[in-house]
């Protein structure tokens, strides 16, 4: 009953656990409909639902949200995917469930205790491409009490990866230095070098009569070049633009379980340190700072959640939720015309606040009617209450064939950037607010060893006060309510599963969304032509497919994905770099399992770009060609 209405896409644990070297951007890209907007590899990578933008994507970590305040958005590149046990995607209305302010939608991640009692240990061990090293280490202990795990992640690459640059041009010449032709340069990624470090130190505590408490602690330091642009004919060695990150993320929570209710709370803690560097070596030895940038973020977090079923037909839930964050950000020291130091950024609270009623009810048992209500606030602003109403009718019990629909009222406050960013923040910003239905049908069919389900959904989306950067006199950028962005189109969705005979398995997952995503504001001057025009970097088509096919110890795994045009000017010009080409990508795994009597042991080959396609998803920023990945798995038997 919990999902009347819901349309979900929920990840299943093969696709986290593939291989080491994964975030959970890459396994989105192959496994969902949603756009992954990458900067490049190990660089900044948004995922957006819908049409959206990444702002409009609410993430959540084991129920607490990891946003940053300071941008409103995440960045999957900084996910192993190897850290998350469950991943589950609610589109568009269905993230009132969890949280206001998923315009688009919300990404769900989490963990749990061990499955099996005793001492578990695995280590794997990446060699990839470009001299990148990825190690994972997972040690766990459980019994009918305790579930303690602890897992390290470490990835490190120069990062130095050839490529065809498409945004230069060398000339040809003949003896007499007359041009005869021009060619596109093979280059390096220039300035790329990473280094991750992740650490997960999770403890569960089973008090007995349905209690459970549990404590989940994950640091993350990035240190992190960022690449060079293909446009750009400087020398590397004369830059430095680096990034560094800490964060830590701790939860304490605590859940009650009964026949007939359920009791939970959690409270949690937040700090990010991020540091900026730009500098440039103007003469030999003596280095110009352009940007000196540190942010440091502080987020408490506390919630509670109730759930109660008090008859077989309706179920009742209660959820309410703070968020109180400190932001300190300071770029560059700057000498003010009356000859004293000032300071670039700001030093800003807030406190924000989010409670949910909802009431689900079965009045037979092919009908599904749910209704929420969410109330917010921010500051002293408080948004109007957010109302969703669900309902699903079962068509065909024996294929469980279903139609789904919903439609709600949401809102997204605007960042602490948005809003106080020095210079150019806008206090007297008003919230993003939107309006979206859905529609859809799925199915699911099991026969034996096949299990065949699919799924289609409609969905119409109406933002307005769309925030937007653009110039001010006085020659920065300032945000503002501008847009109106009207977004609609189609998501689907199909599985195959088949068990056959002598150990054979075949699993096919495919994905495709159409969506318009469309400017219907009012120009803001006579020289604006984006009204009327496709949103940049939101591809109209996007498609993916996964196929695996596995025999005793043996498995081969075949990932396909596609982003169509993309335009990078709000005026869709496609001339000079207004469009980024579509783009197809394969990638191909085979892996072999042996067992020994003191490890079970796992060897992955991966080659990734299969068909060296040369493609870029953000404008002057190349993607690698074919490159190879090798892992060794070891798992021992206690």
């Amino acid at each position: 009953m919990k999902e009347i209405g819901v349309q979900k896409t929920a990840l299943d644990s093969a696709a986290l656990k593939e291989n080491i070297a994964l975030s959970m951007a890459d396994v989105l890209t192959y496994n969902s409909s949603v756009f992954v907007k990458s900067f490049g590899r190990a660089t900044l990578s948004t995922v957006a639902f819908r049409g959206t933008s990444p702002g409009h994507t609410q993430v959540t970590w084991n129920g607490m949200r990891i946003n940053s305040p300071m941008l409103g958005m995440t960045d999957f590149s900084t996910i192993p995917a190897y850290f998350i046990d469950r991943a589950t995607l609610l589109h568009g209305t269905s993230s009132v469930n969890e949280s206001g302010g998923g315009l688009g939608g919300l990404v769900s991640l989490a963990t749990q205790p061990s499955d099996t009692q005793g001492f578990k240990a695995q280590y794997t061990q990446g060699v990839g491409s470009f001299r990148t090293f990825d190690e994972y280490a997972r040690v766990s202990y459980a019994d009918s009490v305790w579930s303690v795990t602890t897992r390290a992640v470490c990835s490190s690459s120069p990062n130095d990866y050839p490529y065809i640059n498409h945004d230069k041009k060398l000339n040809i010449y003949d003896d007499d230095r007359n041009i005869i032709g021009q060619y596109y340069p093979r280059e390096r990624n220039r300035s790329g070098a990473y280094r991750d470090i992740h650490l997960l130190q999770e403890a569960y505590y089973n008090a007995g009569h349905g209690n459970r408490l549990g404590a989940n602690v994950w640091y993350v330091n990035s240190n992190r070049e960022l690449p060079m642009l293909s446009t750009d004919y400087g020398y590397e060695a004369d830059f430095e633009n680096r990034q560094r990150e800490q964060t830590l993320r701790a939860l304490l929570s605590w859940d009650r379980r009964r026949s007939s209710h359920r009791t939970s709370l959690k409270a949690g803690y937040i700090y990010t340190y991020m540091a900026y560097d730009y500098r440039r070596e103007a003469a030999k030895d003596v280095w110009t700072t352009m940007t000196r940038s540190r942010s440091n973020v502080n987020s408490l977090f506390a919630r509670a959640d109730g759930e109660w079923s008090p008859a077989p037909t309706l179920y009742l839930t209660a959820t309410t939720s703070a968020y109180n964050h400190h932001v300190r950000s300071r770029d560059k020291d700057i000498i003010l015309t009356d000859g004293t130091i000032g300071h670039l950024g700001y030093d800003r609270s807030r406190l924000e606040l989010s409670g949910a009623l909802s009431a689900k009810w079965q009045p037979t048992q092919r009908v599904g009617l749910s209704l929420v209500t969410r109330a917010e606030s921010y500051g002293s602003t408080i948004a109007p209450i957010i109302p969703a109403l669900f309902a699903d009718v079962v068509i065909i019990p024996d294929i469980n064939l279903m139609v789904r629909g919903s439609m709600s009222r949401n809102y997204r406050f605007p960042s602490l950037n948005d809003m106080y960013f020095l210079p150019g923040g806008n206090p007297d910003l008003r919230p993003e607010q939107g309006f979206t239905y859905d529609c859809g049908t799925s199915m699911m069919l099991s026969r034996g060893a096949t299990t065949l389900s699919g799924s289609v959904t409609w969905f119409d989306s109406r933002i307005d006060d769309w925030i937007l950067w653009l110039p001010a006199t006085r020659g920065f950028f300032s945000p503002r309510n501008v847009k109106s962005v009207h977004s609609y189109g189609i998501e689907a969705k199909g599985a195959l599963s088949l068990n056959l005979p002598h150990r054979w398995m075949v699993d096919l997952n495919g994905t495709f969304a159409w969506t318009p995503s469309i400017n219907v504001g009012t120009p803001l001057s006579d020289a604006d032509r984006s009204v009327g025009k496709q949103l940049p970097y939101v591809p109209l088509r996007a498609a993916s497919l996964t196929a695996r096919v596995g025999w005793r110890s043996w498995a081969i795994l075949y990932k396909w994905s596609h982003y169509s045009e993309r335009f990078t000017m709000s005026s869709n010009d496609t001339s000079l770099t207004g469009t980024l080409p579509p783009y197809f990508m394969n990638n191909v795994t085979l892996e072999k399992g042996f067992t020994t009597r003191l490890a079970d042991l796992q060897i992955k080959f991966a080659v990734n770009n299969l068909l060296n396609e040369d493609y870029v998803t953000v404008l002057s920023r190349p993607m690698p060609g074919i490159n190879f990945e090798l892992f060794l798995s070891i798992l021992p038997k206690f």
